[in-house]
């Protein structure tokens, strides 16, 4: 099987390479029209062109045309990154290059979002609202000194937008949506409300609000809901319902070279898990039923503050400072349910996790005032304080919680030497101070080279850390049937990672017909990774160690051809991992996976309509799964996953000159809902898993919007 993956992949490599070798550069001034200016990973704002990092952008118009409502929406199509529901608890786990959402940081406008697990990794990508979006840049790779501990994989940068070029700006929408099959005005289906105003106050003063809300009334599939009363086993949902309500407000003031900005976001969710057993409660002596079931509400509370400025010092030093102060609170309320009677008894609720940080980061660029050198210094400090634990789900009213407390203090410093207009490198190096672990140092080394013909060679070296988590660092969760706990002796994992990217910009036509080819390779690797493993045998007890080590190797290949109102993306990717348990002798060989995936685009101007389709297949994977064999001894075997496709497909039109917006479109194309695996162990108590959820079948959506510009 891996055999054909790379014959396959080889194939797409080697048809890439001949047909580029074709192209002849008209008018580079066209090609250029396609970058975009970023500013993830930059000393200053700068296109994709110029930039050292390789940068991936994700624009306004991509947004729109997925009907993207959130970042899970818009990212699943993304090469290499995979997107992957939890029925149970509503979060959507995500993986890049084989690596979970620990080992990549999610920000807004460079800062990291707060959540149960830290500041910008492991982050829900369904909790981070897209309406106030301008586009989202990603960076993979270790971006440690740029970024910090934890950015190991790769940097999800989402920028939001902070002027217009009109005095008022109104948007609104509504979207429906099935959910696979099921679909009604209020108790199913999909159902997301929003609002936007933006407000030029003076030619400097700029503000606007959002208010959003997402209301997913669950999948009920064969169950019956809350109000079915038969111990059957086929109450409640079978994706649990919940319910995002999302208020953000930004104010900006920008003149001449200096820029200030405030930005508040506020989300709070609820999630609703009915108890599929019920208790008949029968009276013998009446020969009536009363059923009850146990039920519990999850409600997730965020406060997001960020003041930024931006400007210049003595007209020479650039200057960028970020102060945010973040919280999010979990709240659980459990209740005996009386089923026929729609009332609650023995409510018990109360607060059970609980993070706040305290967050700043600084940048100085232009250090060094030369044409050929552009050094920039940098800090971060982080103060996150927490309680609780999303694995032992505990109410202690009337008790005093145990917080612990994560201090980083960082400085990073980095340099751009170009050495002449083809060739330029950027070396760089991070110091990092915690009251927890010891002196961590990271380094980095970047280059690019522009060779002839429009080719372009980039080469990324960098180191990234990842800190353990809070739950790693301090879980206790022990009753009669469970024991784990946290280790508070925890070493960071120790993270590199080498990226190799060939592209080449080619015309045709003169400049009607445009092609960007990319062709890169890449390495991650992983040592002292954090794994929960048994300590005692009996009574049966758990806790994480760093006893790990992962390897991730692969090659990958993207193209976009732009002709006329047509645009196609299209991409391939190789990756092989190889995870070692150092205390266990297990097979060192690399698994193979192969990712393909296409966007296309067509635009009709005479109907003001856009036609879009976004695949992706993901193939077989295979993963070590350590078990026990009939002779009662842990053993590793390969268990595999079944691969997929997936494809959704739009349909928007825009009416008097662009006010009325009209998106139809359908998800899930060929009705995935779940693929078999036999490449897990089952967790700490449960036995292995025979299906992964992955959707809950096709579905449709139609979205209208009205856009008022003054």
């Amino acid at each position: 099987m891996t055999r054909k993956y790379i014959i396959y992949f080889t194939t797409l490599i080697v048809t890439t390479s001949l047909f580029a070798q074709r192209e002849v550069l008209k008018d580079s001034s066209k090609v250029e029209k396609l970058d975009q200016v970023v500013v993830t990973g930059q000393h200053n704002p700068q296109s994709v062109g110029k930039s050292v990092f390789e940068v991936k952008v994700i624009s306004r118009n991509d947004i729109e045309r997925q009907a993207g409502n959130n970042l899970a929406d818009v990212l699943s199509n993304t090469l290499n990154l995979n997107v992957t529901p939890n029925t149970s608890t509503g979060k959507s786990g995500v993986s890049l290059f084989g690596l979970d959402s620990q080992y990549f940081k999610v920000l807004v406008d460079n800062v990291p979002i707060i959540n149960e697990e830290g500041m910008g990794n492991n982050t829900d990508l369904t909790l981070i609202n897209l309406d106030d979006v301008e586009r989202i840049e990603i960076v993979e790779g270790a971006m440690g000194v740029q970024y910090g501990a934890n950015a190991v994989s790769g940097i999800i940068n989402v920028i939001t937008k902070k002027s217009s070029k009109k005095d008022w700006e109104i948007s609104t929408y509504i979207q429906e949506e099935t959910v696979g099959d099921e679909y009604e005005l209020f108790n199913k289906g999909r159902h997301i409300q929003s609002i936007k105003l933006g407000h030029n106050f003076t030619e400097n003063l700029y503000a606007n609000a959002v208010f959003s809300r997402n209301d997913f009334a669950g999948f009920w599939n064969d169950r019956f809901g809350e109000k079915y009363d038969r111990n059957d086993g086929l109450r409640g949902y079978e994706w649990l319902p919940k319910l995002q309500q999302n208020t953000k407000m930004l104010l900006s003031y920008q003149k001449n070279d200096f820029a200030i900005f405030y930005r508040f976001d506020y989300l709070n969710e609820t999630i609703e898990h009915y108890n599929e057993l019920v208790d008949v409660n029968e009276n013998p002596a009446t020969g009536t039923t009363r059923p009850i079931a146990q039920d519990e509400i999850f409600t997730n509370n965020r406060f997001y503050h960020h003041l930024n400025a931006t400007g210049s010092l003595l007209k020479k030093v650039n200057y960028n400072i970020s102060v945010s102060y973040q919280e999010q609170t979990k709240d659980l309320e459990r209740y005996t349910y009386i089923i026929r009677e729609n009332k609650k008894e023995n409510v018990e609720e109360g607060e059970y996790q609980q993070r706040s940080a305290f967050f700043s980061r600084g940048t100085f660029s232009n250090l060094i005032n030369s044409k050929s050198v552009s050094l920039q210094t940098g800090f971060e400090l982080t103060n996150e304080r927490g309680s609780g634990s999303a694995v032992a789900v505990v109410i202690t009213p009337g008790e005093e919680k145990i917080t612990q407390n994560l201090e980083n203090y960082d400085f990073f410093a980095s340099s751009e030497i170009t050495l002449s207009d083809r060739f330029s490198f950027c070396p760089g190096a991070r110091v990092s101070f915690s009251n927890l672990f010891d002196t961590q140092f990271i380094g980095s080394l970047s280059a690019k080279q522009i060779l002839n013909n429009g080719w372009e060679l980039r080469a990324i070296l960098g180191s990234a850390n990842r800190t353990p988590n809070y739950d790693e660092l301090y879980t206790y969760f022990v009753d009669v049937n469970h024991n784990v706990q946290g280790n508070p002796e925890l070493l960071p994992e120790k993270g590199l990672s080498a990226f190799l990217h060939i592209k080449k910009h080619s015309s045709f036509n003169d400049g009607k017909i445009r092609i960007k080819n990319k062709l890169s390779f890449n390495y991650l690797g992983l040592d002292d990774r954090i794994e929960l493993i048994v300590v005692q045998q009996n009574p049966l007890q758990f806790q994480y160690s760093n006893i790990d080590s992962y390897r991730a190797i692969g090659a990958f290949t993207e193209k976009e051809i732009f002709f006329g109102n047509f645009n196609v993306q299209l991409g391939a990717s190789l990756q092989g991992i190889s995870k070692v348990l150092e205390t266990r002798n297990n097979n060192e060989d690399y698994l193979f996976n192969l990712q393909l995936n296409a966007n296309f685009g067509y635009t009709l101007p005479k109907w003001n309509t856009t036609f879009s389709a976004f695949i992706k297949y993901i193939s077989e994977q295979q993963q070590f799964v350590e078990k026990t064999n009939d002779a009662g001894e842990q053993v590793f075997e390969t268990g595999k996953t079944d691969g997929y496709n997936w494809m959704d497909v739009t349909i928007s039109k825009s009416f008097f000159n662009g006010s009325f917006v009209a998106t139809v479109g359908s998800r899930n194309i060929f009705d995935v809902t779940s693929v078999n695996t036999t490449a897990f162990d089952g967790g700490t108590h449960n036995g292995p898993g025979a299906q992964i959820p992955l959707g809950y079948g096709r579905s449709y959506f139609l979205k209208l919007m009205y856009n008022l510009k003054l």
